[in-house]
């Protein structure tokens, strides 16, 4: 039987993204909060007196402070590095996409993950969205012709270090491959930079192994926000807001062209809730993590394919 007692977890990392995943980690009763890291210590402890936690501005004092799992957010460029430390160090991992900055760190993290056999998970938040759900389980057993995604809205107010293809994209590319089963074969990527040092437009088109084409638009020049997916099928056309989580199935043509449509059920649940509680069964179970440190490599794979690296 699974453990009831508390896991006590750590946030590496408390920008945007830690904070949340602090704020929903410190509500389950699945997990103690009881560490944050961010090297920035104000921030650090900030953070951690809002939640009872002690607060460390040390990577390796954080990684020694006794923890039985921690959410990696840092910047890209470190999730390796304070990954495998803590993954070396027994404490099981969910770090946030991409999984890593290259797929070498990658591949070093999967590989600390299982020769101490300890969970990694990849925090593609997207697959826990609701809607999305809602569209795998619209589809399942269909024939999948295509699949047409749009993420789009205007500059960050801080812009990071990196583009729309590994700020966004990825999420999509994750998308892709969880509602097809399949992996992407061929990528042809069209990017231009407007205002970003990196790419802040990119129009993506993919096919995929077992031959369902794909498309991802996605930029930091729209003055709102988008966020929709439609996969058209050979019975069924299907659209999912991701924000609002409104799912929409048209089927049945008509010789007049005309559809029937009817709404599909879209449980509202929080998507970051859903993924720690994932990540909590994993490690409680032993069951295999929703979003695997392998899966994270294929998707940061085929970003870094679009972007020619």
């Amino acid at each position: 039987m699974p453990s009831t007692t508390p896991l006590k977890i750590g946030v590496a990392g408390v920008g945007v993204m830690g904070r949340n995943h602090a704020r929903v980690a410190a509500g389950m009763r699945e997990f103690d909060l009881t560490a944050v890291f961010d090297p920035d210590a104000p921030t650090a402890q900030g953070v951690a007196e809002v939640y009872g936690a002690s607060a460390y501005t040390s990577a390796a004092d954080f990684v020694a402070s006794g923890l039985d799992a921690a959410i990696v957010a840092t910047p890209n460029r470190f999730h390796a590095e304070v990954g495998v430390a803590l993954l070396e160090a027994g404490v099981h991992v969910l770090v946030e996409k991409p999984i890593a900055a290259t797929v070498a760190d990658a591949q070093r993290m999967i590989d600390a993950a299982k020769s101490n056999n300890r969970v990694l998970m990849v925090g593609q938040v997207e697959r826990f969205n609701p809607a999305v759900e809602a569209v795998k389980r619209a589809i399942a057993g269909e024939e999948v012709i295509s699949i047409q995604i749009t993420r789009v809205g205007p500059f960050p107010p801080r812009m990071g270090e990196v583009g729309v293809v590994i700020d966004l994209a990825v999420h999509d590319i994750d998308i892709i491959r969880h509602l097809t089963d399949s992996e992407i074969a061929e990528v042809q990527p069209q990017l231009a930079r407007t205002r970003a040092e990196r790419e802040d437009t990119a129009l993506l088109q993919f096919r995929l192994e077992n031959g369902v084409i794909a498309h991802i638009t996605t930029n930091w020049v729209t003055p709102y926000k988008t966020r929709t997916l439609q996969v058209a099928t050979r019975t069924k056309f299907v659209v999912a807001d991701l924000m609002t989580r409104q799912v929409t199935e048209y089927f049945g043509q008509q010789p007049d062209g005309s559809y029937s449509t009817r709404g599909v059920m879209s449980w509202p649940n929080e998507p970051l809730k859903a993924e720690l509680e994932a990540f909590a069964r994993a490690i409680t179970t032993g069951e295999t993590p929703a979003v695997t440190g392998e899966d994270g490599l294929r998707n940061l794979e085929v970003a870094l394919r679009c972007l020619g690296e």
